[in-house]
């Protein structure tokens, strides 16, 4: 079976419609900028032609480090993230941390001083690859279990980062995780998914790219649909309803029908309300009970 190599398939620098077609172009106009082969050169570098929209925001860009790039890739470049990327909201590449080995074996990982099971990633090769993408605007974020408990809040704050320009290297552990001068010395930030345990970093790096991504205006087709979504209000989602009004005699609730947008705002926060007084009432606000 014939299978497609997931790292061509990332949006990058050469778009189908990315070259404006100049066929038909009036070729002597009074206000024709005089040299187009430099705005083709600028707008290949970019990645995506940007619409209007995004032309006005800042791209977030986004590198991810780790030993298997193409699950980063695979995920990442499908569905809203791929459409976003297409865009020019945000530009994203996957590394394979063995391109900054210099061994015949391409060895990125070693076994821990002082004995015990597993290997750790070395720092050689993670300082090399940080060091040649980095730029003054980079924070430089390690997926691991010992980092900052990840939620919504923080999703907000480095989606934030990003639209005003910030970069983002995420480095993604492996195995018994990565040498400890690492985090001392190169690494801005700890950041864990949950406490569990995951068989490498790259899955929760999909999980933070994300969640910052999706909250970039005109990465979702209706940009309310972030406001309203669990944790964005500090509550969890309120139950949703769609056709047919009636399944196996389970009827939508009668207020949904009502036409009264006041009504069903009302009831859609008393929904929300309970479903995180009984789900996870730790998420509540002290004045509610």
């Amino acid at each position: 079976m014939r299978f497609q190599n997931p790292l061509r398939r990332c949006a990058g620098p050469n778009f189908k419609h990315q070259t404006p077609n100049t066929k038909h172009q009036t070729p002597n106009t009074k206000h024709q900028t005089p040299n187009t082969k430099h705005q083709d050169r600028a707008r290949t570098n970019t990645g995506s032609t940007p619409n209007s929209q995004s032309s006005t925001l800042h791209r977030v860009r986004i590198d991810v480090l780790s030993l298997f790039p193409a699950i980063a890739t695979a995920a990442l470049c499908e569905s809203m993230m791929k459409r976003a990327q297409e865009k020019g909201l945000f530009t994203f590449k996957s590394h394979d941390l063995r391109d900054w080995t210099h061994d015949k074996y391409r060895r990125a990982d070693d076994a821990p001083y002082g004995g015990g099971q597993g290997m750790v990633m070395k720092c050689e090769p993670i300082f090399e690859a940080v060091e040649s993408l980095r730029t003054p605007e980079t924070r430089v974020v390690f997926m691991g279990p010992c980092g900052r408990r990840f939620d919504q809040r923080i999703a907000q704050e480095y989606s934030g980062f990003g639209a005003k320009g910030g970069h983002l290297i995420i480095l993604c552990g492996h195995y018994e995780g990565v040498d400890q001068r690492v985090l001392d010395h190169l690494v801005d930030d700890e950041i864990s998914v949950g406490d569990y345990v995951l068989t490498n970093g790259v899955i929760a790096a999909v999980v933070f790219v994300d969640a910052i991504v999706r909250l970039i205006p005109g990465v979702l087709g209706d940009d309310a649909s972030a406001t309203d979504d669990s944790f964005a209000t500090g509550l969890l989602e309120f139950p949703h309803y769609t056709r047919p009004p009636e399944y196996r005699g389970w009827k939508i609730p009668d207020i949904l029908l009502s036409g009264n947008h006041a009504n069903i705002e009302r009831w859609r926060r008393e929904q929300a309300l309970e479903r995180t007084r009984q789900r996870r009432p730790d998420l509540l606000p002290p004045d509610v009970s």
